[in-house]
Formats: C-alpha cells, sequence, structure tokens
C-alpha cells in the first residue's frame, strides 16, 4: 500500500501554559521547521485573558493546527503532512519541547492510499 500523506492527531494534557499566543505561534513555527515543511501562513486566534488559543499554520506540504484548553491543561493538535520526507514526529516533538505536556495521545492515520 502507499500513501501519500500523513495525518498526526495527537492529545496534549498536563501543558503548563497554553494562553500565551505567543507561545503557541513560537511552537507551530518551530514544529513545521523541524518537520522539514514551509509555512505559507500563520492564524492566531486568542480567546480572551486566561481563555485558550486556536491556531493554523497554512503549510506548502499541508497544516498544522492546535486548539487550547488552558483551564484543563489541554490541547489538541492536527499535523497533516504530504511527502515522505515531511516528518510528523519531529514536528509532535517540536510542540512538545515548548508546551511542556506530562502526558501525550496521539494517532497516525495514513491519507490518500494511492
Amino acid at each position: 500500500m502507499t500513501y501519500d500523506g500523513r495525518h498526526l492527531l495527537a492529545d496534549l494534557y498536563g501543558c503548563p501554559v497554553l494562553d500565551d499566543v505567543a507561545l503557541v505561534e513560537t511552537a507551530l513555527r518551530a514544529a513545521a521547521d523541524s518537520a522539514g515543511a514551509t509555512v505559507i501562513g500563520l492564524h492566531l486566534h486568542h480567546f480572551g485573558d486566561g481563555q485558550g488559543v486556536t491556531g493554523v499554520a497554512l503549510l506548502a506540504e499541508s497544516h498544522m493546527s492546535i486548539h487550547s484548553w488552558p483551564e484543563h491543561g489541554y490541547a489538541a493538535v492536527d499535523i497533516f503532512l504530504c511527502g515522505a520526507r515531511h516528518d510528523p514526529a519531529a514536528a509532535l516533538d517540536a510542540l512538545c519541547r515548548h508546551l511542556a505536556p506530562t502526558r501525550i495521545s496521539q494517532q497516525l492515520v495514513r491519507r490518500g492510499d494511492i
């Protein structure tokens, strides 16, 4: 079986700081860089003081997104990358270095059975 994309879904638990929009932006950019991906657009929305952040990085190779709930120390992450040379696991590692979860749950889905 061959496929062209990998979609890594991750739940990050126990993250100490998820309401810092600058930190989330830095984490997304570092994730893209670590994966060997090219950011062509980035949009973040902060829901207010003490509230979460939603962010989407549009990549030449697909996209990454994060939705955070600081009141629960939880973030939902999607990392979708096309092409075998791009590494979703490296992207997740970079995100985790910045967001410091105490527990991670992840699932890799192969996309585009071709």
